[in-house]
């Protein structure tokens, strides 16, 4: 099958914008989620600039000329591959939220929900760290803009926490951009990390990291007293801390919130 003409139009029919030759829209989407698993896998691996469409659409189990139904260019795959992850985010952090109601459980279930996308889709995350800069400027300005939609559903459960007194008046921001750069480390370092810490104490240790440089004492005590949504590693007191982590220093100490200043 020959690869279709640059005259012709296309239709974008999703948000990528990204034209399809095909109708059939349940047809692009299956078409399109194999060639996002073939090129995130080979972008990974190989580069994005040494990794040729032909080699996609071979990994994908199709022709090459078939692949130009559904995504125009390389640049194209790129963008629909690093889009698939932003997606994830913005459908598992509201799934993660439903029927949740406390402030403080809905963050730390965005956040948790947040961190296990990451760990499923970790070539991807790191994809977007090395190769974003080789879209056009039109492309990575969707990323971007796609970013901050995902950005927004934990800033606005930090903004919650704020408002019922949990956290301290800080940046919202500057707050997010912590919680989603220290998530995304799980996916940078997990070279590193995983001989160290499960995903569960990794979630556990950057909450306390980050939550203690936030928290009033009220968030603190409330921190402390009730169970995390979706974690399993139970919360110690301060200076707790067992004899298996004093003679481990290199393993994550789990848990430690301290509460110690007085209440309101």
């Amino acid at each position: 099958m020959s690869r279709p003409s640059r005259k012709s139009v296309g239709k974008a029919i999703d948000k990528t914008n990204v034209k399809a030759q095909v109708a059939d829209v349940a047809l692009v989407q299956q078409r399109r989620e194999q060639i996002v698993e073939a090129a995130v896998e080979l972008f990974a691996n190989h580069g994005f600039y040494r990794t040729t469409v032909q080699e996609v659409a071979q990994r994908a189990g199709m022709s090459t000329g078939s692949i130009y139904y559904y995504a125009r260019t390389k640049e194209d795959v790129l963008l629909l591959a690093l889009l698939s992850v932003l997606e994830s985010y913005k459908r598992e952090i509201p799934k993660a939220l439903e029927g949740v109601v406390d402030p403080l459980a809905r963050l730390t279930a965005a956040l948790t929900a947040y961190a296990r996308v990451i760990d499923e889709r970790k070539p991807a995350t790191l994809l977007s760290y090395r190769s974003t800069k080789a879209l056009p400027p039109k492309q990575r300005a969707m990323i971007m803009e796609a970013e901050r939609e995902t950005n927004r559903l934990i800033s606005d459960c930090i903004r919650d926490c704020v408002t019922e007194g949990l956290m301290r008046e800080v940046n919202i921001e500057i707050a997010t951009t912590l919680f989603v750069m220290m998530a995304h480390a799980w996916a940078l370092k997990h070279w590193r990390l995983r001989d160290v810490v499960t995903l569960d104490e990794f979630i556990d240790g950057y909450f306390d990291i980050v939550f203690n440089g936030m928290f009033t004492a009220k968030g603190a005590r409330k921190f402390t007293a009730t169970p995390r949504v979706m974690m399993t590693v139970p919360v110690q007191a301060a200076g707790t801390a067992t004899k298996e982590e004093r003679r481990a220093p290199g393993r994550a100490v789990r848990g430690k919130v301290r509460a110690d200043k007085p209440g309101p």
